[in-house]
């Protein structure tokens, strides 16, 4: 039997999440033909927080939340799943799936930032090697894309990048809550996609039966993998790793959704494209190796 110590499965966990959240952006363009975002992105999580909770409680972990944690549990249900998954998935009404990707997962360049002020954390030249690797990978990957970013698409972009600082917020200044790991996801999920979910009722006018059964089988994925096991893999990491090793190691997340747009929406993938992978690829594994203690 294998024995891992923390940090290994720490990483295992981000490979897990790097790749469930990478599939479900092509995944959440095709459900957008049928259904409108933020009623799909809500209403997958809220099914998503209720199968967690029933394995909480399978598990034994108790769903109560005290008192005085309530409140870090609503900041971080705004920043990990409302702004973060919401504001993502809404940028995609303007941009294609690769382009969401990759505009979102710039989000280690601001956890990199604000781990300075907010943690006294200066970034090492090692990190910074690493970090402007993986950047550039993203920006070559984006300038190998057919069409660039248009006037047009401004309030996609705006989104996504919301979404990659409240997120990268969260990750730097909001330390794991001390309740049990399913516990917090649940209540994160539930506080975070209500709203989404009842927004998208009353302005999004969603046609439910609109849902065709390829439709209805992402929506089975997302609530499963991106929103059900990958949170759990996710702060499970954030447990084990420290903040900004976390954030970038998340950047395979874009090299895979844009693989995956590739293969399933016939989106760009050509020289250009490897060329940026094999980069982020080599700026992930140098932060990687430069971050052990």
């Amino acid at each position: 039997m294998i024995n891992l110590n923390p940090r290994s499965i720490g990483l295992l966990c981000l490979v897990v999440t790097s790749v469930g959240w990478g599939l479900n952006w092509p995944a959440m363009k095709f459900l957008l033909k049928e259904w409108p975002p933020l009623f799909a992105r809500g209403t997958s999580g809220l099914c998503a927080a209720a199968l967690i909770a029933i394995v909480a409680v399978k598990a034994g972990q108790s769903l109560a939340v005290p008192h005085h944690l309530r409140g870090r549990l609503a900041l971080a249900a705004f920043l990990n799943i409302f702004a973060w998954m919401g504001f993502s998935t809404l940028s995609m009404r303007w941009l294609n799936a690769g382009q969401g990707a990759l505009l979102v997962y710039t989000m280690p360049v601001w956890a990199t930032l604000m781990a300075w002020p907010f943690l006294g954390k200066r970034p090492t030249m090692s990190s910074i090697g690493g970090l402007v690797l993986c950047l550039s990978g993203i920006a070559l990957l984006f300038a190998g894309a057919n069409s660039g970013i248009r006037l047009d698409q401004a309030v996609g972009v705006m989104f996504a990048l919301g979404a990659a600082s409240l997120f990268a917020f969260g990750t730097i200044v909001l330390k794991p809550l001390p309740i049990p790991p399913l516990t917090s996801v649940t209540w994160q999920l539930l506080i975070g996609c209500l709203p989404m979910m009842l927004f998208g009722v009353v302005a999004e006018h969603p046609d439910l039966h609109a849902l065709s059964g390829k439709g209805f089988a992402v929506m089975v994925y997302m609530t499963l993998v991106p929103m059900g096991v990958c949170y759990v893999t996710w702060f499970a990491a954030l447990q084990r790793l420290p903040p900004a090793l976390a954030s970038i190691a998340t950047l395979l997340t874009p090299v895979v959704g844009v693989l995956a747009a590739a293969v399933s929406l016939g989106e760009p993938l050509g020289i250009k494209e490897v060329l940026a992978m094999t980069l982020t690829l080599a700026g992930v594994t140098l932060a990687l190796h430069t971050s052990r203690t």
